[in-house]
Formats: structure tokens, C-alpha cells, sequence
């Protein structure tokens, strides 16, 4: 710490901090422009220059770092004089009519001006709309060049930050301007509409197109919570007027997106409040719905549950709970039922991404969760992406290793496709689809063999280790060998395994292109192999990081959401755990039984074993595989409950449908990918009648007769921390404004963003090798199939599209298609944009062809979002 002046007054400041940075803590307000804290110091606007005593002339504060015993002026007259003449030469080269602005009372400009005394530009140096007409081509934002000021915030942001690199300067002095991509329209150009130049922005060149003119600053009430599209957890401040949200802005101090955001987060919330959403009970008769009031819809599903119950036993009764849904809700929907219907019949969608993460890491590592947390990305020196469409699937975490690339770390890429962040990888290759244990097994020989493994961190802490190392150091494990398999050259797996084997720190990120295979957790397991054979695993900047694709199909997993355990991943078939939440719930009786997974249900309810299936938050219709087999299984259903927002695919199916408050309308908890748990806030109010999930399950289950008795989202924690220990410690009152990472078993404990410090999660404490041989995909391309399918995200769109398909311009930057190399359209004839039809041994589907250099010869790409072209029609 050093001590300085500011105004003849003694101000604390820590060494490297900019003059301008102690200022602004302290409450003295220096004008400034280029200077933001995500960009940095630029010294390029010159309004934020102070005197300082013993140097010569005025200093720019934004780059002048402190030191002990610094005097220095933000007042005198040279200084004011100065930075007058700045900002009126800036307002006199722009038009900007603070009245009709839409940045007016939070345009930095003019809060400069307003402080300055300047009300009117002294000269006549701005264009025309003429001369630089407004750019509205792009679907969100728009962009008014007449109010740019060139302080270079978004071309920093967008080139730095998010790391997307499409915007820049042009030209020079009076004539610079920004420019997408050699000066296209915004909407024609490579730019993904992340929104990161317009938070930027610090006046009204580049702005929300949606909101303009529907409030002005003072109006808009702001709140803050977590994003309800994928795992990563950023932190969004809705701005609402009313009950009416205006627009979405990143939270600049969040530490899991540091105010970025991808398109989703940022516009994609039209489905709030979308006219079509569910506000009134649904009961079916004669094959139509007709509205019901909650005490008629609650009692038939109570009735109907009871009835089952009584007929058929428990087990024919079972419950999807939800990836979308809080901690709080997924907790009280598994207890109502394993303890109100009898049964562990319970599962939810994780089952089909990465349950197989879940068996690998337990195994391997003890815990199945992922290792390390999203500010330790930049710590790696080396980082390999398999599996993974980072940049489309997780764009934030995407945007981190795009950074740590710039600061120098190096990327290995891993896909059939070559995705968006290939573009920044030091080493990119395509393998054949299911050939990932031969490529990373590969990769461990050439480690091995070249004695790159971390030899003190195997004999410390692993086990099993001579017996794998005799296994992959075999000659069919040589590069020249696994090329065959894997089309990966032999010269591209040694320079991944040198780049790999050699770094201090190396990270591991993968999703569903590695756990969606016949070899999913010993895809996983092979993955643990190589980062404990390379001591990267329980160190900051490395481990095993699968990336959770939704809000919280961590924390549905971790309450309790999985069949075969009770919250805290607790065993049901362990008898003093089953007497623990026997105690716990006031109940005799709960079932050791290890209950039935999604797909189970599914054949279950086809083969007349399961007669009733509660859904809460899931679509299974288009997120489940073999779409063909799981209607089958929703028309036989005896009794179908869905309770949702919006009449989905499935709830067509449904007898009785229930409207849910979504995320935005309701308190509780959400943990993300990095098992860190934040805190979701009530934005506006559900509409109609929709209430949020967890009152509707203690409506059902004090209906069935049952003691339930909460008043509150903080009720239910107070609950998961008696008896969830990985929760113990992250209580209503804890967890604050950036969250706490499990495990935390106290309330004095800080949590755990790194896993498996000193030891791992085993009983013994070691990490287990294992090795796991080359096994041929399910189904192999033949003369009738030529072609291996392959299915993930768009960045437009998620999931289902239940939510993102309510926002217009979402739906006009991606809509349904299948992704086709440029050599098998050739030899198909088939031409960019062509309507095609796909076909599998289970069914067909027509979409249009993308015909790119992108994809592997051999391989197609059909994104799973669209009802119109199912990709899950298609897999077995």
C-alpha cells in the first residue's frame, strides 16, 4: 500500500493502481471516455488528465500509476481548461441531441459535459446522417456513427474481450470510424450480436434497436440475477418498466462472465413474455384441453396418482424434474417422489448428456463434477477442447480461453467439425466420430514414451499406474496406427502429445461430443487418464471440465434429480442413508430400490409397466433419442402431468397440464458448471395463474394428503443444508453476490473452486487408472448409410427451442438445416440452401443443406434444436 493526494486530502492506494482508479473508489470523479476496466487504459481521449506535482505539464489518469507520496490536482484551472476543450471539440464532432438520445442520463459524454459546464458545442464539425447514415441491417443492435466519439471501447471489447474480431477502425482523423469487418453492414458481417460494443459504448453510437424509445434511463428499475440458457451462470441485469422487460445488460463485477454475454443471454427473452405462454390449468376431455382452476387440476393429478398408486404399486408411477428448474424445486420434486409416490422412479435430462460424466469422474476421481472454476481458465498453459463447441455452446467460457490464447496459451482442438474456436488453435484436427479413446490414448502413448508424464505426481497419488502404462505403451497405440483409425495424422498426435505433456498446467474442456457415445464414461474415464498421468488434475488451471449444457443440470443432479441417489449424490441403496431421509422427511418405508432412468421410463410406459409419468420442466418429445419410439410411449401412457410454460411438444401428450413461473419469476438457486451456487431473483410476475414449481408440487402432495408445510424458496435451503452436506455451508445468507462453490459442509467454509487439492474424492484418497481399449460406435456406415450423423448446438438457438424460437430475430439469424461437406455435396449434387431429405434406419426428416469446408468428408451435422427437422427422429 502507498499513500497519495487527491484535493489536498490523504487517500490508501495499492501499488499498480491508475490515479484514476483510486479517484474513482474514492468518490472524485474525473471525466473520462476511452477508459473502461474491461478495456484498459488507452490515454487516447485526454479528458481524465490531472496535474501532479514535480511533473511537467498534465497527465492522463488512466495510465499514470501511482506512487507513495504522489500530490495531485483534479481541479485547477489548466486542468478544467484542458479537459473543456476536449470534450466540446468531441460534442462538436457528433450529433448529439441529449433529449431524444437514448442514452440520456447514462451517457458518459454527457456526464462529462454536465460536469465541464459546457451546454452547447462551440463548433460546427459533425456530419450528416448523409454522410454517415445510421446502421439498423443487424437484428438487435443498432448502430449511429454520428454519436461515435472514437474512443475505440468496442473495437477493444470485441477484439480483447469476447475475442470475436470483427470490429475495428477506418480512415483517420475527422473521417476515422468503426467498422465490421472491412466495412460491411453490422448485418451482413461475421459479428455474432454478443452485445459487448454496446455495453461498451459510453455514449449512444451503438444501442439496444428494441428498446429504443420505450424508456428513458430514470424509468427502468434494475435487477440482477443468473441467466437461465446454459451451464456457465452469468449474471444479467434485466432492466424492467413495469412488469415489462426492456432490455438485458451484462453484470460487470459477476465473476463468471465479468458483463459479457452471448445473443441469448442478451436478447433472447421475448418468451417471458410471449402471448402464447401457459397461465391456466389444462385438462384434456374427449382429446381437447379445457381450462381448470388449480383446485380441480390439483386434485385430479392427486386423485389419479393415489389411484395408480394403489392399483399398479409405486413403481408405475415416474417423474422427469428439471435442468431449468432451482435447487429449491428439483430438491422438493424428488422428495414428493420417493416419499409421496414410494418410489426412485425419478431422472431428468442429464441422463442423456453427461450421466456418463457423473460414472467416469465418481470413478476415476471420486466426484463426478467438474474440477476446476471458470477464473482459473486463464492460469493454463495449455488447453485442449474435445467434444465441445465451445464458442456456440458455452460463449463465455469460449470468450475466457480465447483471451488465455491471446496471453499465450496454447489450443488443441479436437472435432469432426471445424468449430469457430478452431479458428484460434494451435493444433486443430478432425477425428472420426467415435474414435476419441483411440485419438487420447494415442496421445497418452507418445506422453508416456517420452517420459512427459509428472512422474512424482503418479507415485503420490494414483493408483494402478504400472498395469495402465503396460497397456498403452503397446504398438497398436502408436500414432502411425491410431491414424488409421482416427484420420488424425501421426505427425498432428505427436505435436498434440508434445504440447500437451510438455505445459505446467494443462486443462481439459469437453461436453456432449464426448459423453453421447456406447463409450460415453469410458470416454470420460480416458480424459481423467490423461490429466492424472499429467498431474494437472487438483491444481488451478487445469483438471477435467465438462461444461454443463443448461442453467442447472448441475444442481438438478446434485438435489437429487438421478435414480440411483438421494440429494449429495447419497446412495439409495445404502440403509443408514435411507433411514436418514426417512428421519429426515417424517416417513417409514422409502424405497432401496435403484429407480428407472429417462429411457427407462420411456420403454417402460411403452410396455405397460409405467403407467403414469409427472414431467416437470423437460421436453423429452424432441430432447429424448429414438423420437419415433418415445411418442409411441406418450400416446400409451395411462396419465401424463406436464407442467411447464409453454404447451411443448410433449404436453400436447399430456391429461393434465400445469403453468410454471419461469426463471425470471421466482426466488431460489442455481448452480452452474463450475458447481458454484448463485442466487436467481424475482425480475417481474408470472402471468395469469402460473406459479412457481415447487408450490405446485406441495399443492399435489398436500393434496395426496401428505405434510407439507414450506413458505418459502428459503425454507426448502434451510432443508438441503440439514441434510445435504456437500450444501452444508452455502445457506440463504451466504451466498452473497457471487455464489459459493460446493463442496462447502459449513457455514465457515469458503467453498471449493478447485476439486481433489492433496487427495481425491476416493476412499483412499488415490486417483484410479484404467485402461479402456478401442470399441467401434454403435452403428458404422455401410453401403445403404454412408454418412455418420453427427447432432449439437447452434450459438442462436438452445435446447428445444421453447425459448429461444419466441425471439424473431433469434429465429432469422438460425434456423433448421443440416451442415454437409463441400465433397459429398458434390458427389450428391446437392447445392447450398437445397431442400434435402436425411435418413437413418429410424426415420426421415427434409431441412436445407449447408454446404461447407467446415465439416469432415464423410460426416453431417444436424443441430437438434427444431421441431420441424428433429435430429432425434433420427438416432437410435
Amino acid at each position: 500500500m502507498v499513500k497519495i493526494t487527491i484535493n489536498g486530502k490523504i487517500y490508501d492506494a495499492k501499488e499498480g493502481e491508475s490515479v484514476l482508479d483510486v479517484a474513482t473508489r474514492n468518490g472524485i470523479y474525473i471525466p473520462h471516455l476511452c477508459y473502461h476496466a474491461k478495456t484498459g487504459a488507452q490515454g487516447k481521449c485526454r479528458a481524465c488528465v490531472v496535474e501532479v506535482e514535480g511533473m511537467p505539464g498534465l497527465k492522463t489518469s488512466c495510465n499514470l500509476y501511482v506512487r507513495d507520496g504522489m500530490v495531485i490536482n483534479t481541479k485547477t484551472d489548466s486542468v478544467i481548461s484542458a479537459q473543456k476543450i476536449v470534450v466540446d471539440l468531441m460534442l462538436s464532432s457528433g450529433i448529439h441531441d441529449c433529449l431524444s438520445c437514448e442514452q440520456n442520463g447514462i451517457c458518459e459524454l454527457q456526464d462529462a459535459s454536465y460536469y465541464l459546464g459546457i451546454e452547447h458545442p462551440s463548433y460546427d464539425l459533425a456530419p450528416t446522417f448523409e454522410e454517415m447514415p445510421i446502421d439498423d441491417s443487424s437484428e438487435f443492435i443498432l448502430v449511429d456513427r454520428t454519436k461515435c466519439i472514437s474512443c475505440g471501447r468496442c473495437v477493444i471489447g470485441c477484439t480483447q474481450t469476447v475475442v470475436n474480431d470483427v470490429l475495428g477502425f477506418s480512415k483517420r482523423g475527422f473521417e476515422t470510424k468503426i467498422t465490421f469487418d472491412n466495412d460491411l453492414p453490422m448485418g451482413s458481417s461475421s459479428c455474432v450480436q454478443c452485445g459487448e460494443c454496446m455495453q461498451l459504448c459510453p455514449v449512444g453510437a451503438i444501442i439496444d434497436k428494441r428498446a429504443k424509445g420505450k424508456a428513458r434511463s430514470w424509468e427502468l428499475k434494475k435487477v440482477e440475477t443468473i441467466c437461465g440458457y446454459c451451464g456457465v451462470g452469468c449474471k444479467l441485469e434485466f432492466n424492467i418498466k413495469g412488469n415489462e422487460i426492456i432490455k438485458i445488460n451484462g453484470v460487470e463485477d459477476s465473476i463468471t462472465n465479468e458483463g459479457m454475454l452471448c445473443v441469448k443471454g442478451r436478447f433472447a427473452f421475448d418468451y417471458l413474455q410471449d402471448k402464447n405462454r401457459l397461465t391456466t390449468p389444462l385438462i384434456k376431455e374427449n382429446g381437447k384441453f379445457r381450462e381448470a382452476d388449480w383446485d380441480e387440476a390439483i386434485n385430479l393429478v392427486a386423485n389419479k396418482f393415489k389411484e395408480i398408486k394403489e392399483k399398479y404399486g409405486a413403481d408405475s408411477i415416474a417423474g422427469l424434474t428439471s435442468a431449468k428448474c432451482t435447487n429449491e424445486e428439483n430438491y422438493v420434486f424428488q422428495k414428493f417422489i420417493r416419499r409421496d409416490i414410494g418410489t426412485n422412479n425419478v431422472d431428468h435430462c442429464a441422463r442423456l448428456c453427461h450421466s456418463s460424466t457423473v460414472a467416469g469422474l465418481a470413478r476415476s476421481l471420486g466426484s463426478g463434477a467438474m474440477t476446476n472454476d471458470i477464473p482459473g481458465i486463464k492460469k493454463a498453459d495449455a488447453i485442449l477442447i474435445i467434444g465441445s463447441d465451445t464458442s456456440s455452446a458455452h460463449p463465455i467460457i469460449g470468450a475466457y480461453i480465447k483471451q488465455a490464447v491471446k496471453a499465450g496459451t496454447k489450443l488443441i482442438v479436437c472435432d469432426p467439425k471445424k468449430i469457430d474456436i478452431a479458428n484460434y488453435a494451435d493444433v486443430y484436427v478432425a477425428q472420426r466420430p467415435g474414435t476419441d479413446i483411440a485419438l487420447i490414448n494415442s496421445i497418452m502413448h507418445e506422453i508416456i514414451k517420452n517420459g512427459w508424464e509428472d512422474k512424482e505426481y503418479i507415485k503420490n497419488r494414483l493408483e494402478g499406474y504400472e498395469e495402465f502404462k503396460k497397456a498403452i505403451l503397446s504398438d497398436i497405440y502408436e500414432p502411425e496406427n491410431m491414424s488409421k483409425i482416427t484420420g488424425v495424422s501421426a505427425q498432428d498426435i505427436r505435436k498434440i502429445a508434445e504440447t500437451f505433456g510438455k505445459a505446467k498446467v494443462a486443462a481439459v474442456y469437453y461436453a456432449m461430443g464426448i459423453t453421447q457415445h456406447v463409450t460415453g464414461t469410458a470416454n470420460v474415464w480416458t480424459l481423467a487418464n490423461l490429466q492424472m498421468i499429467c498431474g494437472n488434475v487438483g491444481i488451478e488451471g487445469g483438471g477435467v471440465n465438462p461444461l454443463r449444457g443448461q442453467s442447472n443440470v448441475q444442481g438438478a443432479c446434485d438435489l437429487g434429480g438421478l435414480p440411483n441417489v438421494y440429494p449429495g449424490y447419497q446412495k439409495v441403496t445404502i440403509p443408514e442413508i435411507k433411514e436418514k431421509f426417512e428421519k429426515a422427511w417424517n416417513v417409514k418405508g422409502l424405497s432401496d430400490k435403484v429407480g428407472l432412468t429417462v429411457t427407462e421410463m420411456m420403454d417402460g410406459a411403452y410396455n405397460g409397466t409405467v403407467k403414469a409419468l409427472y414431467v416437470m420442466g423437460e421436453n423429452p418429445y424432441l430432447s429424448d433419442p429414438n423420437q419415433h419410439h418415445v411418442e409411441e410411449a406418450l400416446e400409451k401412457i395411462d396419465f401424463l402431468v406436464v407442467q411447464d410454460i409453454f404447451m411443448t411438444e410433449t404436453a400436447q401428450f399430456a391429461d393434465v397440464i400445469l403453468p410454471a413461473a419461469a426463471f425470471a419469476e421466482k426466488e431460489g438457486h442455481l448452480t452452474n458448471t463450475e458447481r458454484r451456487v448463485q442466487r436467481l431473483h424475482k425480475v417481474i410476475d408470472p402471468p395469469g395463474m402460473a406459479k412457481p414449481d415447487w408450490e405446485i408440487v406441495q399443492m399435489i402432495g398436500k393434496a395426496m394428503g401428505n405434510d407439507w408445510n414450506y413458505t418459502s424458496a428459503k425454507d426448502i435451503l434451510d432443508e438441503i443444508n440439514k441434510f445435504v452436506p456437500i450444501y452444508g455451508g452455502i445457506t440463504w445468507e451466504r451466498v452473497g453476490k457471487n455464489g459459493l462453490q460446493w463442496p462447502c459442509p459449513t457455514t465457515d467454509h469458503p467453498g471449493t473452486p478447485i476439486l481433489h487439492v492433496g487427495k481425491f474424492a476416493r476412499p483412499n484418497g488415490l486417483g484410479l487408472l484404467k485402461h479402456f481399449e478401442v470399441v467401434d460406435p454403435d452403428e458404422l456406415p455401410d453401403e445403404d448409410y454412408p454418412l455418420v450423423m453427427t447432432t449439437g448446438r447452434v450459438l442462436q438457438q438452445f435446447h428445444t427451442g421453447t425459448m429461444t424460437r419466441k425471439t424473431e430475430g433469434i429465429n432469422n439469424l438460425a434456423g433448421p438445416m443440416v451442415m454437409i461437406s463441400v465433397d459429398d455435396a458434390e458427389k450428391l449434387g446437392i447445392r447450398n440452401s437445397d431442400t434435402v431429405e436425411v435418413s437413418t434406419r429410424r426415420g426421415t426428416i427434409q431441412t436445407k443443406a449447408f454446404v461447407t469446408k467446415r465439416i469432415t468428408q464423410g460426416v453431417i451435422y444436424v443441430p437438434f434444436h427444431y421441431h420441424e427437422a428433429p435430429a432425434n427422429r433420427l438416432t437410435n
